[in-house]
């Protein structure tokens, strides 16, 4: 089954993903509640100004269905009745206008937020695929809006209807009164219908929102081989990683090998391990390790020493103990200083005998190395078990 298959989508949503998807428009919208919230909005602005509306209205009504000797005369005083109650009328149209429209972007921001892109205006020539538009047409999200949209439609004709029924009286009995009183009763009326409506679009809504939410999650659910991607895409390749990590691990080689000629000395365990130290003369600081290595590096470092007229220093334990206990480019441990400073002492004196200041030392005295800090003496190997440390090979 392709990675990429809908049954294998059963991991929820990444935060990459989800903010791609917020990027390319796809945020959770409820269009029942933005019904909701117009039509409310728009009836409780109506409901306020339902007795002004209603006074204007019947005087309009009044003044348009007077006919006297002047309206005979002038034929055009109806057109000046209407241009002089058509500014209010405008005006009304405008708020309510802007009204609907803010309550609707408030609507819409309570489900998604904000959200401006103009990725949904460049054109897509997969959306005129008919064989994808047909799949799209009969998808869950499709049917289950079709099913929605059709229980709502439903649901208001049969309270509406219901709600005729029940004030079919009423509804009558406006025939039987004056003009004035009929505006009023009627609007009344009208308005009690609409918030029973308004009702029913609120249980919708109420519904809606979170199924929206659950849809919207549903389709940004991923499979396993994409979170693997996306993965791959953040943190990078692992052949890519692999090659990085070479890399800086021949570059810090490389500066490791030039530090080599600016030691003071190379400790060696002559088939295994080197280690080259460096000590500032005017005593700023212990001495540090500038370069170590076993094996074919041991033995590279022990040349470029040779090379560049480096004391090679033959002391196994000191050197083993060095290149297990310090890092590079790190002072020695304090219990190393007595060892480093016998064989620095050693090289010294060595250095002034070459120079002729000095008569020759004799042979370098055993060194003593704290066996706890030697990988080769059983001691170490219990006590970074018993500190928790693996044991350094």
């Amino acid at each position: 089954m392709s990675g990429d298959s809908s049954q294998d989508k059963t991991l929820p949503a990444t935060a990459q993903r989800l903010r791609k998807a917020r990027e390319e428009g796809q945020v959770v919208r409820s269009r029942d509640l933005g019904h909701f919230v117009v039509v409310a909005a728009s009836l409780g602005v109506i409901a306020a100004v339902a007795p002004s509306l209603t006074q204007r209205l019947r005087d309009l009504l009044a003044a348009a269905l007077r006919f006297d000797a002047v309206t005979v005369a002038h034929p055009a005083a109806m057109a000046e009745r209407l241009s002089a109650v058509l500014p209010d009328l405008l005006l009304f149209s405008l708020l309510l206008g802007a009204l609907v429209a803010v309550v609707s972007v408030a609507a819409a921001m309570v489900c998604g937020g904000w959200v401006f892109t103009t990725k949904v205006l460049m054109p897509n020539l997969g959306k005129l695929n008919p064989l994808t538009g047909l799949a799209n047409l009969f998808s869950r999200d499709k049917l289950v809006d079709t099913f929605k949209s059709c229980v709502l439609a439903l649901s208001l004709g049969v309270v509406g209807a219901l709600w005729l029924w029940a004030h079919r009286a009423d509804l009558h009995g406006i025939q039987a009164v004056e003009l004035g009183a009929a505006f009023q009763t009627a609007g009344a009326q009208i308005l009690s219908g609409l918030w029973v409506l308004v009702l029913v679009l609120a249980l919708f809504a109420v519904v809606d929102l979170p199924l929206q939410r659950f849809l919207h999650a549903s389709r940004l659910k991923m499979s396993h081989q994409q979170v693997k991607e996306e993965h791959k895409q953040q943190e990078g390749s692992p052949e890519i990683k692999g090659r990085l990590r070479q890399r800086m691990r021949e570059a810090s080689r490389r500066r490791m090998m030039g530090a080599v000629p600016t030691a003071d000395l190379v400790v060696m365990n002559p088939t295994h391990y080197a280690v080259a130290i460096r000590y500032s003369e005017d005593g700023a600081g212990a001495p540090r390790v500038v370069a170590k290595g076993v094996d074919l590096v041991a033995m590279r470092i022990r040349d470029l020493a040779t090379v560049s007229r480096v004391p090679v220093l033959d002391a196994p334990p000191l050197a083993r103990a060095l290149y297990a206990s310090t890092e590079l480019d790190h002072e020695i441990p304090v219990a190393l200083y007595s060892a480093v400073a016998q064989v620095l002492a050693h090289v010294f004196r060595l250095r002034e005998a070459m120079a002729g200041r000095a008569p020759y030392p004799t042979s370098l005295d055993p060194i003593p190395v704290p066996p706890e800090l030697d990988p080769a003496d059983p001691r170490h190997h219990r006590t970074t078990a018993r500190h928790g440390a693996a044991p350094t090979p």
